[in-house]
């Protein structure tokens, strides 16, 4: 099995920035995939970004040039760093980590105030 526990979230301004962390324990194997899906009151949940163990990057056209997905793969930790932040990024973020069957975290509320 694998715990996620995710934090970070929080109220900004629009033009603000914050860093998410995402932490994995658990069976976790030598290549996995991890990163965050967010979902809006009333809405559908919708991939932000996904990173491998390797390095390799997945972002969603609405966050391109705005977030920023690393990991420390020593800690088992993702990051997203997340700048430029606008209104419509208000929604919970949901850490992910898959190697089968996907794991979620709790999720983080980020509310960007216009």
């Amino acid at each position: 099995q694998v715990q996620l526990v995710e934090s970070g979230g929080g109220l900004v301004q629009a033009g603000g920035s914050l860093r998410l962390s995402c932490a994995a324990s658990g069976s976790i194997f030598s290549r996995n995939v991890m990163g965050w899906y967010r979902q809006a009151p009333g809405k559908q949940r919708e991939l932000v970004a996904t990173i491998t163990t390797g390095g390799s990057t997945n972002y969603a056209d609405s966050v391109k040039g705005r977030f920023t997905i690393s990991r420390d793969n020593a800690k088992n930790t993702a990051y997203l760093q997340m700048n430029s932040l606008k209104p419509e990024d208000t929604a919970v973020y949901y850490c992910y980590f898959r190697v089968g069957v996907a794991s979620w975290g709790q999720g983080t509320q980020v509310t960007v105030s216009s």
